[in-house]
């Protein structure tokens, strides 16, 4: 047993979970439900990428569709989590639940009453919800009819979304925001990330990099947009940006490759820039003139981007990169699909994640001296192969383990460089469907679903060794970390 006292953090903090609608929902018909960008991607593995279809097809297994049916059993889902200790439910809200194709402009009542049943029967268990608008599942429709995010007519459509959802729930939920890990598409030689994140389905001689940058730019509006909705409608509610934050390290001492990392942070999150401070860093204008890249932006826009700025930085955190400048001599540049390299002294996991609890620490003080704002870690977990015993138990000391490395990073971070952390939120806290592979055995709970790939199995939940350890460090406040 390790013996390990953490930081005992205020009343206030948030402790949770964190999910997301398409993973774990299922009932992807239900209710008047439209088809979604994640209802026709297919399963996959680590070694075989998902597949998108333009329609659902007979021989093809689409995992989203049913995900864990938490939409059906979410009261008793709940109550296991009350049991757990949460405080906070990270989920979001499925677009097309309310607006089935996205550009309707009269919502699905049924779409909003599940919701709100929802989020009433989290309260009854004492948990706050939290909410992300768009997590990799905007309606399929805006992808094929509108050529997804370049189209600023998404604006529009968004923010009617988002007005719906302010108005419907502000006194349910406090916390929100708009688009989850928005930065990923800045690795747009990859078109899974075009997708999940802005709609983008390119062909081969698209500009696939200026098509990201004007997506952003049309998804920054957006955010802004709904930021000044939701306090116009509510003042107490608190909307936020999204970042996947990965830091990147140098992978040695040489100045080429401190330079070059300097400026793989900067590429990749420069959309912290844009919605924190409100207007785009002076390097990517540059950059952008240097390419004769031809982003449609107007002065309004400037304005609207300063207006709604965001009020705190949610982000995800998994993982470090590395990155070194390889005898690059001419444009000082940032390919997030050739430029990273292996750090020799971290670990990795099943999934080639590299494994860095002090990267949270540093990522979190490296937002704070830029940025300025609030934090919420809303997602962190660890994918790994589990395995049911015969008695019916799961021994994931490897989760306790990574679990405790990064709590007791992310309480330094707090206490001693006093960081202004909102809450923390582990991915997966209940077992569901992985977004990048479509696997469920790429398991992050720490309540076990008894169900595979196929969608096979009793799906009933099962306490893993992890859930009574969480449960424990709640109860503490995070100052009980041992194990």
């Amino acid at each position: 047993m390790k013996e390990t006292k953490g930081y005992q953090l205020t009343d206030d903090f948030l402790w949770g979970g964190a999910v997301a609608a398409h993973q774990l929902e299922g009932a992807w018909q239900e209710d008047g439900k439209g088809v979604s960008i994640a209802d026709v991607m297919t399963a996959g593995s680590k070694d075989h990428p998902r597949i998108v279809t333009d329609t659902v097809q007979d021989d093809q297994v689409y995992p989203n569709h049913w995900g864990i049916d938490f939409y059906h059993q979410y009261p008793s889902d709940l109550k296991l989590f009350a049991d757990m200790g949460l405080n906070c439910f990270r989920t979001s809200i499925a677009w097309t639940r309310i607006f089935p194709n996205g550009d309707e402009t009269k919502p699905n009542e049924a779409g909003l009453k599940y919701y709100e049943d929802l989020f009433n029967e989290c309260h009854k268990n004492g948990i706050q919800p939290v909410v992300t608008l768009s997590h990799f599942e905007m309606p399929y429709h805006l992808v094929k009819e509108y050529g997804g995010w370049r189209n600023k007519k998404l604006i529009e459509f968004f923010t009617r979304f988002a007005k719906v959802c302010f108005e419907r729930f502000h006194n349910q939920v406090k916390y929100w925001m708009t688009f989850n890990e928005i930065n990923n598409q800045t690795n747009w030689h990859d078109p899974h990330p075009l997708l999940q994140n802005s709609g983008l389905i390119l062909e081969d001689d698209d500009n696939w990099e200026e098509a990201m940058f004007q997506a952003a730019h049309n998804e920054f509006l957006a955010s802004a947009q709904a930021v000044t909705i939701a306090h116009q409608i509510d003042d107490q509610l608190q909307v936020g940006a999204m970042v996947a934050m990965c830091p990147i390290y140098p992978l040695t001492a040489k100045p080429e490759d401190i330079l070059k990392a300097q400026r793989a942070m900067e590429y990749r999150y420069y959309f912290g820039d844009v919605q924190a401070l409100g207007e785009y860093p002076q390097w990517l204008l540059n950059y952008w003139k240097r390419h004769d890249y031809e982003i449609d932006i107007t002065d309004e826009d400037r304005q609207t981007l300063k207006s709604g700025v965001v009020d705190y930085i949610g982000f995800s955190y998994y993982m470090s990169f590395a990155t070194e400048a390889k005898g690059q001599t001419n444009e000082l540049t940032f390919d997030e699909d050739h430029d990273l390299v292996n750090n020799p002294y971290l670990e990795k996991s099943d999934w080639g994640w590299q494994i860095d609890p002090v990267g949270l620490r540093y990522g979190m003080n490296w937002m704070n001296d830029r940025w300025h704002k609030p934090q919420f870690i809303v997602e962190n977990g660890f994918g790994a192969y589990d395995q049911l015993t015969d008695d019916g138990q799961v021994h994931d000391d490897y989760r306790i383990k990574y679990f405790h490395d990064h709590i007791l990073s992310m309480e330094k971070a707090v206490v001693e460089d006093g960081i202004d952390l909102i809450g923390y939120t582990p991915w997966g806290h209940i077992d569901l469907i992985s977004a990048s592979t479509g696997e469920m055995k790429k398991r992050y709970g720490m309540i076990y679903v008894d169900q595979d790939d196929l969608g096979h199995g009793s799906g009933r939940r099962i306490k893993k060794d992890s859930f009574f350890w969480y449960q424990k460090v709640i109860a503490s406040r995070g100052k009980d970390l041992s194990y």
